[in-house]
Parts: structure tokens; C-alpha cells; sequence
């Protein structure tokens, strides 16, 4: 059966891409047909693993401007994972959102069943805010889990979060799941992210953690999985590595 999980926070700048990407790479190396949709304007998840920029992206699909066999590409150096891509920068997924989506709020929610017929697992890569398109993102979603990073503005942020995905749940009917959170960018030998990471342990949520590794970075800048990339031999480290298959293992059950 077919799954979808966005990782979503209204706030920027708290790895939600990285950790997107990286899990879609990580289901698609255990042998399992994956499809990493690009839900961001700003196409960030797109320019990370396409290095040249697809005929179709996802607001031509919704649109109707083409099929979405049409626009769905794979992702060539990961086996099994393929792509839904957005433009950025001159990409018509904003203009969408802002003019068309009002009218189709569950655009998404009918173009995420039709993939499911050809994808176990769906990853959405949504961008920072609570507009019409991320939640409309949200309710195709079966279950959400909020990355954040360790400083007490995360916190905050997930407090508000869950009050307007509350609202939205009840409004829009949608049984969407949020029980998880990953904490990324987490150093142990911080203390204020020891601190954030038991205050997060003391709520109602489940909550993983994703160390602080560079190699993130570097692998977006040579379009690499974080997991296949290599410099002088090195790459993600083991506790990072451990972790990502630990996430990656629970999502899915």
C-alpha cells in the first residue's frame, strides 16, 4: 500500500529539503519505486538532484497542460527514486497557487491518489508558510512530521504548527497524521540542543535526530545523494548514517 508523508514547519531555514531528499534517496537505495514531489516554488529539491531543467514540471500537471507521466522524471544516479519536478525561478507553481488553487483545494490530494498507483512511497518537499498550496499539500499527505532545529524559535514555531493543522484537519476533514518530529542539525555537545531535544522528548511526539554534517551541504552542491557522495574518500558520518536509516526505517511501517 502506498504511503505519503510531507515534512513541513511553517518556518524557514530547518533542513526541510535536505531531510526530504534524503529520505527519498534513502527508501528509493532500499529497492522501494519512490517519487520525491517538489511542492516549492522555489524549486530547491529540484535543482539539487536535476542538473538540467525538465520539459514539464508539477504546475503544468495540475493545470492540465500535460499528463503527469509526462513531467515525472527519474532521478538517474538513485535507482528507483524519481522526481516531480518544480522550475523555480520562473516556474508557474506560484502564479498557480496565488490565482487557481482557491478553486482546486484538493488538486493535490486527487494528483498524490492517481501516483500512488504507481509509487510505494511519496515524499513532498514542501516551502516554508501555511498558504493555500501547502495545505493543500498537507491534507494528500497521510501522515506530516516536523523537521526543526535546535533553538527555542523551533519550539515556538511547532506550537503554532500545530494549532493551524489542527484548524486545518477540522476544516477540511483531513485525517493527515503528526506524531513525529526530527530534530535536525543537532550537535550532543551542545547544551542548547540537549536542552531543545529533552523539551521536545516531553511532549506527545515521537522525536528522532539528524547530527550536524556538512556533507549535506556538499552533496546538494554537486547534485549528489547525501548518501553516494565522497570527498577524499569521506561522506556522511557513521551516527548520521544510522540515523537517517532509523528514520527511514519507522516512517514507512
Amino acid at each position: 500500500m502506498s504511503k505519503t508523508i510531507a515534512f513541513h514547519l511553517q518556518k524557514g531555514g530547518v533542513g526541510k529539503t535536505t531531510i526530504s531528499g534524503t529520505i527519498a534517496c534513502q527508501s528509493a537505495m532500499r529497492g522501494v519505486r519512490t517519487l520525491l514531489v517538489d511542492v516549492d516554488p522555489q524549486g530547491n529539491a529540484s535543482s539539487w538532484f536535476l542538473t538540467e531543467t525538465p520539459h514539464f514540471e508539477l504546475a503544468d500537471v495540475v493545470q492540465g497542460k500535460c499528463y503527469v507521466a509526462d513531467a515525472v522524471v527519474p532521478v538517474l544516479q538513485v535507482e528507483n527514486l524519481f522526481l516531480l519536478p518544480t522550475f523555480g525561478i520562473g516556474g508557474g507553481l506560484k502564479n498557480y497557487s496565488e490565482t487557481k488553487l482557491a478553486e482546486e483545494p484538493y488538486v493535490l490530494q486527487d494528483l498524490i491518489q492517481e501516483l500512488s498507483q504507481d509509487f510505494d512511497h511519496i515524499v513532498l518537499d514542501l516551502s516554508p508558510g501555511l498558504g493555500r498550496l501547502e495545505r493543500s499539500a498537507l491534507i494528500a499527505s497521510d501522515e506530516v512530521i516536523t523537521p526543526m532545529t535546535p533553538e527555542v524559535f523551533s519550539l515556538d514555531g511547532l506550537e503554532i504548527f500545530i494549532d493551524e493543522l489542527t484548524k486545518l484537519k477540522k476544516n477540511l476533514r483531513a485525517p493527515v497524521k503528526h506524531s513525529r518530529i526530527v530534530i535536525n542539525s543537532y550537535d550532543e555537545r551542545i547544551r542548547q540542543h540537549r536542552d531543545i531535544l529533552a523539551a521536545a522528548q516531553e511532549g506527545i511526539f515521537e522525536v528522532f535526530k539528524i547530527p550536524v554534517d556538512p556533507v549535506f551541504r556538499k552533496a546538494q552542491e554537486a547534485s549528489c545523494a547525501p548518501q553516494l557522495f565522497k570527498q577524499k574518500g569521506r561522506g556522511l558520518k557513521v551516527k548520521t548514517m544510522n540515523a537517517v536509516e532509523e528514520l527511514d526505517a519507522v516512517i514507512w511501517r
